[in-house]
């Protein structure tokens, strides 16, 4: 089987520099973004940053005004959560969705991805697969409209949990999901997704929660 290579763009590529800037707190919220020093920066014109500043302002990086500097931003706690909890509900109904179409040749992509997951050695390993793993259960559904949602959430919450999950109980918790799945359980199978995508986000949820 050929693997394909994902063609990444400049815009691409500064957007994902920008974004892992701010998550490092190397650019903090409050910093002023200059199209022109980022360019000079990262050895871009200003074409590809500005059109990567539109992208990150839509995903919540950043923020400007019309004749205006753009600022970087970082989101309330409660945004964050917020986002968690509508993308643990949607990847809770394709989970569901999923259990009344998955194939053996689907519950064996998963288990190959889990047990990736389990041999990961970096954080930055573990959420690249992870999200493979979540977005593989979202195709088994054929709704292009819920993997199109599910893409876009995924973006806004790239830098993962707050928290640092253990491989085990990460890998667990999928296994689990993959029973549900297995079992064409489908209540279940929403059920234990949804908790499994807020578990990782419990340090954002509000105080009452």
């Amino acid at each position: 089987m050929s693997s394909k290579v994902a063609y990444r763009t400049k815009t691409d590529l500064v957007a994902e520099a920008i974004r892992e800037m701010v998550r490092s707190r190397e650019l903090e919220p409050g910093t002023e973004l200059r199209q022109r020093d980022i360019a000079e920066r990262l050895g871009v014109s200003p074409t590809p940053v500005r059109e990567a500043l539109r992208r990150l302002e839509a995903e919540g990086y950043v923020a400007s005004e019309p004749h205006q500097a753009t600022i970087v931003v970082w989101p309330e706690k409660s945004d964050v959560y917020e986002t968690a909890v509508i993308r643990g509900t949607l990847e809770g109904l394709g989970a569901e969705l999923a259990a009344k179409k998955v194939t053996p040749e689907d519950m064996a992509d998963l288990s190959a991805l889990n047990a990736r997951l389990a041999k990961a050695t970096d954080r930055t390993e573990r959420l690249q697969i992870d999200r493979e793993f979540h977005l593989r259960i979202c195709e088994i559904t054929g709704s292009p409209a819920l993997l199109a949602q599910l893409n876009l959430l995924w973006r806004n919450l790239e830098g993962g949990p707050p928290g640092e999950m253990s491989s085990d109980r990460w890998v667990t918790e999928h296994e689990e999901i993959l029973q549900a799945l297995s079992d064409g359980d489908c209540s279940e199978a929403r059920a234990i997704t949804n908790e499994h995508v807020l578990d990782g986000f419990r340090a954002y949820a509000p105080q009452d929660s």
